[in-house]
């Protein structure tokens, strides 16, 4: 990857436009889409952003943090960078995709790298029928709402609501309730990456629900499919010490 053609882009902070400039002043730097790999300059959410944005080029794409967290990023660092690129290890992500139906009727479908999530519109707790594989397994939760994450994702707001972290690679996707009500005890579960999980918006009238697939928004919905795409391939790259499966590993150690 050495003699890689090299795309420059960056979120909209000054941190990390004024290192865009450099580094396009510094390498020789093509459009993304000419590009044979796209340098993302900024942080996770940046990084989610850039993979949505070239999900149609499948080019690996190469994060360097000019954010907060990074999860997804690289250490910032202005030399040698085709000799890093070159050396990177690369990860490959399955998204997830939902079919999602409003109380009009009309559907819609969205891809989501990390989390399909549904969340109470109003005051009123949301009620929602949980099925897998076209089995009955939740015949009504009420909570805030509850999500589908991904491996990649497990870290992200999957974590925060208590869910599991699902190691890279594994064949899994987490199923975990935000602040369930009834039943009170249930911390969700995790299902094989094959799996389709439906939920079913129950009272949709007085307990309005919406849907979110990563930035995607569909607000008073009454069912929604979730599923593993395997037609679709994300490839992200990641310096050697810095493996996205060690960081999985390594969170799991954090207090």
């Amino acid at each position: 990857m050495s003699d890689s053609k090299i795309a420059f882009v960056a979120s909209d902070s000054d941190e990390a436009e004024e290192a865009r400039q450099r580094l396009e002043t510094r390498y020789a730097a093509v459009s993304p889409r000419q590009a044979d790999v796209i340098v993302a300059l900024g942080g996770d959410g940046f990084m989610l952003e850039t993979l949505h944005r070239y999900l149609d080029r499948s080019v690996p794409i190469y994060g360097m943090n000019c954010g907060t967290v990074g999860f997804l990023m690289n250490a910032f660092g202005e030399d040698d960078l085709p000799a890093r690129l070159a050396a990177a290890e690369i990860g490959t992500l399955r998204p997830l995709r939902a079919t999602v139906v409003n109380n009009n009727g009309d559907t819609r479908e969205a891809l989501a790298i990390n989390e399909v999530s549904l969340f109470r519109q109003s005051r009123q707790a949301a009620k929602i029928r949980i099925s897998v594989d076209g089995v009955l397994r939740m015949p009504e939760l009420i909570c805030d709402g509850v999500l589908v994450a991904s491996p990649a994702g497990s870290t992200a707001y999957n974590l925060s609501a208590h869910g599991p972290i699902v190691p890279i690679g594994s064949p899994l996707l987490a199923l975990t309730p935000i602040s369930a009500f009834r039943p009170r005890r249930w911390r969700g579960a995790l299902l094989p990456n094959s799996a389709q999980i439906r939920f079913e918006v129950l009272d949709g009238d007085k307990r309005p629900v919406s849907a979110t697939a990563d930035f995607t928004e569909m607000r008073d919905i009454v069912d929604v499919s979730v599923r593993q795409d395997d037609s679709v391939a994300l490839h992200l790259l990641f310096d050697p010490e810095h493996k996205l499966e060690e960081r999985i590993i390594k969170e799991q150690f954090l207090s």
